[in-house]
């Protein structure tokens, strides 16, 4: 699962630290764990990966990434962040930053992620090197 969490028209983002898309921007996020709720995984996985504590709100879509060795569904959720300190990355990721969405479009964001957010009302399309 993966959290979109905004804060003054900047986008949470990290920059992956393993496979798949090393090295590209995405939401914060990853695995629920056996017997963890998927709003206990979110909560944990972006504290784990920024440091920062959020509340999950509710489901905005989801996604399918199928590679050759993977197969993933992934559920985004809106959170909401419960400060607005600066994010530290750790765990999966190698950097993490509060990205104003008017710079989305010159980040190397995961496939898909910019038009998932356009599609799903997070950011209006049309901006600066948005679709």
């Amino acid at each position: 699962m993966g959290a979109i969490a905004v804060l003054d028209d900047s986008l949470l983002l990290v920059r992956r630290a393993t496979e798949p898309s090393i090295g590209r921007w995405s939401l914060p996020g990853g695995r629920v764990e056996a017997g963890e709720s998927i709003i206990a995984a979110l909560v944990r996985e972006v504290r784990e990966e920024t440091g920062l504590d959020v509340a999950c709100g509710p489901l905005r879509g989801w996604v399918e990434r199928v590679g050759v060795d993977y197969h993933f569904v992934i559920l985004d959720f809106d959170a909401t962040p419960l400060t607005d300190d600066d994010p530290v990355a750790a765990s999966d990721a190698s950097a993490a930053e509060w990205v104003p969405f008017d710079t989305l479009g010159t980040r190397d964001l995961v496939d898909g992620l910019l038009e998932f957010l356009v599609d799903h009302g997070v950011v209006e399309g049309g901006g600066p090197g948005i679709p």
